[in-house]
């Protein structure tokens, strides 16, 4: 929890309070449901609510955005950027139903009332949003082709509507057919060993009406 008050210095005390809560509710959940892996539980702060919010060192959302997390999973990377973020709108999808009882429950007992759920691969959700977010679901080929039609034609940021993807790895080949994204990496903005390799990925999509 430190690490995350010390890269995020601006919380408010009830944010703060909302991070506090998310060990205690995933290692108990992770007692009936393997959410996040075993060796992870212990690391949750690092490796995933960090993670997470390493999209919001890329970029802030405005008030009133919408964002779609694809392949929510046990609620990452949507729950900390909700909490992050409470005057934007979440959309968080996955197609495993018992992940998404546990991202309702940890929804609700840390009060967090700016995100919704639905059991759903994500072709069928017939909306738009200013960006879409998620780590690590898939190749990014596969990726573009699930969210198409999915993005907002209003621009409001300084980042074009688009993927925000949460990758690690060598993304050169993957990455070849799109000449329009953008590379950030992590090390960058963290210090920690666990982000030498990990990237977010910035992909503009353009308004499909």
């Amino acid at each position: 929890m430190k690490l995350i008050q010390e890269y995020f210095p601006d919380l408010s005390g009830h944010q703060i309070l909302q991070f506090q809560q998310l060990e205690d509710l995933y290692k108990e959940w992770n007692l009936k449901i393997n959410v996040v892996s075993r060796k992870d539980i212990d690391e949750l702060y690092l490796r995933h609510v960090l993670h997470s919010l390493a999209i919001a060192k890329v970029l802030r959302f405005l008030p009133g955005s919408a964002i779609l997390d694809v392949g929510t999973g046990g609620g990452f990377p949507g729950i900390p950027l909700a909490i992050l973020h409470p005057e934007s709108q979440f959309h968080l999808v996955d197609s495993i139903a018992k992940k998404l009882k546990v991202v309702d429950d940890v929804a609700q007992c840390i009060g967090l009332t700016n995100i919704r759920t639905t059991h759903s691969r994500v072709e069928a959700i017939d909306e738009q949003f200013d960006f879409i977010v998620s780590r690590a679901v898939t190749a990014m080929p596969a990726f573009v082709k699930w969210v198409k039609g999915k993005i907002a034609k209003e621009q409001r940021h300084d980042l074009k509507n688009g993927i925000l993807y949460l990758k690690g790895g060598d993304l050169s080949e993957e990455l070849e057919p799109y000449k329009t994204a953008t590379i950030y990496n992590l090390s960058d903005y963290f210090k920690e060993a666990f982000f030498e390799t990990k990237k977010v990925v910035h992909l503009p999509l353009k308004y499909r009406g």
